[in-house]
């Protein structure tokens, strides 16, 4: 559900793709505009140096060492043809290629956050961080921005993400900018040589501040005429000849939200009461093995959408099913070998769109519950719920779904043309996934009393007999993460509630104990690079705010642009997903700290 873009703002689709589509083709005139202003930034070429690294494809210049093999045949055969072609430059040589070392390459923003560009000027300099951002990336260099006004160890942020621009949005400082100001970031980034790429956004008294020599800059003022709604906006390269552009401003309305919250859609927040070709997204999960996102909508339809691999990714289209009228979606799964599976109910059966796969093959499946009381659907306003996949040695394919009362509801796989029945086979269960390849759940503690078990329990489905590992947590609510290394052997990375505010992570080398907040909401749990441990991600008391939690100092993680109705990690990959009141969607990985996957509901009459 990518915003569509005019072709002339497709080089900046993925720095766009962060704000709504109206604010984004708002915001797209004025990028386009200061892009041909600022100018790109040329990439290093071989008269620069670095060090060699092998060829890069020919070139008619170069000394005759490097002569290509194939031209050598004219000395041979040809020689005053030889010379005649060096005389005209029809020679091929073979151009060399030079690595340049890391960090070379960089370029640094810093905008001023005081008095004098405080209100409109801002959305020029909303614009300009969208234009050398993708210049940055254009040429391979690094993207390093922050407010000119705070202090660079708190507020240094590198790429452009939704997190770091409100946090920006939301620095305003009643101190004009200093020379001091530029000292301290001079120092933090170490720009005290001749910078390469530096910016400077703010008023025309930039330039009169000591040590701004070599730096490029970009003067914004607000003309002082009634009636004006525009900006003028100098751009000052510091090895080129200055440009002038006149931004005609947006509407008024559209300003504010530019300014206080770009990423929020226009659109009022809605409940969840489906309408027709109502494509809302009412709920959403992870697959069983983590690796794909099941989109529920408000009209009954399911898509399965593969995660982007990074914030650059092209997402293809996802896998959808549309339930025929009449039938309700009950649960659905993703199976890698298998594509998307859909239950849905029609009147007293179940019907599951796709094909079961089976030792003779795929079959279409139908299902009865024998006993009504045990119908995995009793709630009629329910979400739908989460469908686990796994084929047995045999080549029967075994299906799981856990409804909302906890109960673990067994779909054994079709034999003959009989309905296959549905049975609860496990009770207290509170988490489910696919955990290297097998079948896992939690149990909670069964209460106090002589046979009942005190301690969490993870159980190993299809295997006979039943293999159950305690784990010693005693509330039970449980989270299967994502860890590249040091996870348990059967749980992988899980983290169990042990009491109100303690839970325990289950690692290869043990448990460690990670204490959240009062009125924090752990949503998952995951394993950072080394050196930092595995660590609960929560969400905060404003249900906006996510945070990291692990033995060392809580780390800020995203916040979200409206109040959080679910959010939930994958269990395959590093990502954090989270669904808002207003009906925004996004995938936040976690490892690059940037958004991957953004959508905001379609406007509906």
């Amino acid at each position: 559900m990518t915003t569509a873009l005019p072709p002339a703002l497709r080089p900046w689709a993925t720095q766009l793709s962060l704000f709504p589509k109206d604010l984004a083709r708002h915001l797209g005139a004025h990028v386009a505009r200061l892009s041909a202003a600022v100018g790109t930034l040329r990439p290093r070429g071989e008269a620069e140096g670095g060090e060699p690294q092998g060829y890069d494809g020919l070139s008619r210049r170069g000394p005759f060492d490097r002569l290509l093999v194939s031209e050598w045949l004219w000395a041979l055969e040809a020689p005053e043809e030889l010379v005649r072609r060096a005389a005209f430059g029809e020679l091929s040589f073979l151009k060399p290629s030079f690595r340049q070392p890391q960090g070379a390459r960089r370029t640094v923003v810093l905008l001023d956050v005081g008095p004098d560009q405080l209100g409109l000027p801002r959305i020029a300099h909303l614009a300009l961080l969208v234009v050398l951002a993708r210049r940055a990336e254009a040429a391979g260099a690094a993207f390093t921005w922050g407010a000119l006004q705070t202090e660079p160890a708190r507020a240094t942020h590198t790429g452009l993400g939704g997190t770091s621009l409100l946090a920006w949005l939301e620095a305003r400082s009643t101190v004009p900018a200093s020379s001091q100001h530029l000292a301290a970031w001079r120092e933090a980034l170490d720009l005290s040589r001749a910078p390469e790429d530096v910016w400077l956004v703010g008023s025309s008294r930039l330039g009169r501040m000591e040590g701004t020599e070599g730096m490029s800059r970009v003067e914004v003022s607000e003309p002082m005429e009634p009636g004006a709604h525009r900006l003028a906006v100098d751009v000052r390269p510091a090895a080129r000849v200055p440009r002038s552009v006149v931004l005609e401003l947006p509407p008024p309305e559209d300003c504010v939200r530019l300014l206080r919250n770009p990423f929020a859609s226009n659109q009022p927040a809605s409940g969840w009461m489906p309408r027709k070709a109502d494509r809302r997204i009412v709920k959403f999960s992870f697959s069983g093995d983590g690796r794909r996102v099941l989109l529920f909508s408000a009209d009954g339809a399911v898509e399965a959408m593969a995660v982007p691999h990074s914030p650059r990714a092209t997402v293809p289209k996802p896998r959808r099913v549309q339930v025929p009228h009449g039938q309700r979606v009950v649960a659905a799964g993703w199976r890698n070998s298998g594509g998307l599976l859909v239950l849905a109910r029609n009147q007293g059966t179940y019907v599951m769109h796709g094909s079961v796969r089976t030792p003779t093959g795929l079959r279409k499946a139908r299902y009865h519950v024998a006993d009504h009381s045990n119908r995995p659907d009793t709630v009629p306003e329910a979400l739908p719920l989460d469908l686990l996949s796994w084929m047995d040695p045999r080549g029967h394919e075994h299906l799981w779904l856990k409804d909302g009362k906890d109960r673990l509801f067994s779909l054994a796989p079709p034999s003959g043309a009989e309905n296959v029945a549905i049975k609860v086979m496990a009770e207290d269960v509170s988490a489910m996934a696919l955990v290297n390849t097998r079948p896992v759940c939690v149990l909670r503690p069964q209460g106090q009393g002589a046979g009942h078990a005190v301690i969490s329990r993870l159980k190993m489905l299809g295997e006979e007999p039943d293999r159950i590992v305690p784990l010693n947590a005693r509330d039970g609510e449980a989270y299967f993460g994502y860890a590249p290394s040091g996870a348990h052997p059967d749980a992988g990375l899980l983290a169990v509630r042990d009491n109100d505010s303690d839970w325990r992570l289950f690692l290869e080398t043990g448990v460690s104990v990670v204490t959240v907040p009062e009125r924090y909401r752990v949503v998952g749990v995951v394993q950072p690079p080394a050196p930092s441990p595995p660590g609960l991600v929560a969400l905060a008391s404003d249900q906006r705010t996510f945070y990291f939690l692990s033995g060392q100092s809580p780390r800020l993680l995203a916040v979200a642009t409206n109040r959080v109705v679910q959010a939930v990690t994958s269990h395959g990959q590093p990502v954090l997903g989270w669904l808002t009141r207003a009906g925004e969607f996004v995938l936040w990985d976690l490892m690059e700290q940037a958004v991957l996957y953004r959508s905001v509901p379609e406007a509906t009459s």
